[in-house]
């Protein structure tokens, strides 16, 4: 990997850190030469310190190392994109970034889906909309809409019309997500079931 440490008058390069599970980004740092090759001999990220003007592995003082996943370079060779195993908050104010937001998993679209069916269910006495109206007929009802959903996913996966199979499995995904809700879970929940089954 080359690095032009020389594009800035100060030897300095920016490196972007972030958490290689939920990809959020818990800080920015800068790096020189030296830096560098202490982050990848150590396997810990080590910065240069503008205003002590040293290295500084983080968490030195506080033990919330940041381990090395990986590191990338991006496409003019000056700013370094660092993949990392928090150990505790980043930030020295405590918070898990440096932007005090919560390090958790975002899933994206299904993040947002989770979030309305959240609200449809808050709002479910007087809410006309399907999601309301499942859960005021109960688990058992949605259960079912599940099992429906499963049956006719694995009835268009055995057909060779894809666009059929793909319409029912959002179906699928959409009914199991409520009855996920329903049950009292998210799908941080089943992240964290998975993640134990990695090991």
């Amino acid at each position: 990997m080359k690095v032009d440490f020389k594009k800035n008058t100060n030897g300095l390069v920016p490196a972007i850190i972030q958490d290689a599970r939920t990809k959020n980004v818990l800080m920015l740092g800068y790096m020189n030469e030296e830096a560098l090759q202490k982050t990848q001999e150590s396997g810990k990220v080590t910065f240069y310190s503008r205003t002590k003007e040293r290295l500084w592995t983080k968490g030195e003082e506080s033990g919330n190392f940041l381990h090395v996943v990986s590191i990338k370079n991006d496409c003019d060779n000056d700013t370094l994109l660092i993949s990392v195993d928090p150990v505790g908050p980043t930030c020295h104010t405590g918070s898990d970034t440096c932007w005090n937001e919560e390090n958790t998993s975002s899933f994206g679209f299904f993040s947002e889906l989770e979030n309305t069916i959240a609200q449809r269910r808050k709002a479910a006495k007087g809410d006309t909309s399907y999601v309301a109206s499942l859960f005021e007929k109960g688990i058992n009802k949605i259960a079912q809409k599940v099992g429906e959903e499963a049956v006719e996913t694995v009835i268009e996966a055995m057909d060779n019309k894809d666009d059929l199979f793909l319409y029912e499995s959002a179906d699928l995904l959409f009914h199991y997500l409520i009855l996920l809700q329903a049950k009292g879970f998210t799908l941080k929940d089943i992240e964290a079931e998975l993640m134990k089954r990695k090991k």
